[in-house]
């Protein structure tokens, strides 16, 4: 299996697109109404936005590719980029969306591993993400990568108020 990272920039935005709307269908479809799954992703993944996110300097894109074929992306953020005020010396790890049929092969660990790289290299102090209380595979996931919850946040889904955990890693 070859692994191979791309940084995205504005001319992958439509690819960008289909993956998010691929990605997070298949993950939280089930659980979730068709006209919320439908409203969020018309908000989250509609071209202006993501050409907002992909142009913010503060905000990075990254391509993971298993084989040459597309399998997923990171998105981190630092600075004001963030979705919550964490300050200067937090990234965030906005999105780690990978395909179904790629999961179970090392790729999130491969890209957290890509966000922890980059923090320590930008001198950060801590690492953090949003994770949906009901992910439970995603929450083992990043406690096994040494994350702990530290608080909540409210996400929104459609016109339903979720509450996503905050998960910390403090770097040494």
């Amino acid at each position: 299996m070859t692994v191979n990272l791309k940084r995205c920039t504005i001319e992958d935005m439509l690819i960008l697109q289909k993956i998010s709307i691929e990605t997070f269908n298949e993950t939280f479809k089930q659980q979730n109404s068709a006209e919320n799954m439908a409203a969020y992703l018309e908000k989250a993944f509609n071209v202006k936005q993501l050409e907002k996110e992909i142009n913010h300097t503060s905000s990075q894109f990254f391509f993971v590719y298993c084989n040459d074929e597309l399998a997923g992306y990171l998105k981190v953020n630092t600075g004001d980029a963030q979705s919550e005020e964490m300050g200067e010396e937090s990234l965030e790890i906005e999105r780690v969306y990978i395909k179904r049929k790629f999961q179970k092969h090392g790729l999130g660990k491969y890209l957290l591993n890509k966000a922890l790289e980059m923090a320590l290299e930008d001198n950060k102090k801590k690492i953090w993400l949003g994770v949906w209380e009901e992910n439970e595979n995603a929450i083992d996931f990043y406690e096994k990568m040494g994350f702990v919850q530290t608080g909540t946040h409210s996400f929104y889904m459609g016109d339903e108020e979720q509450t996503d955990y905050i998960m910390t890693k403090t770097l040494s």
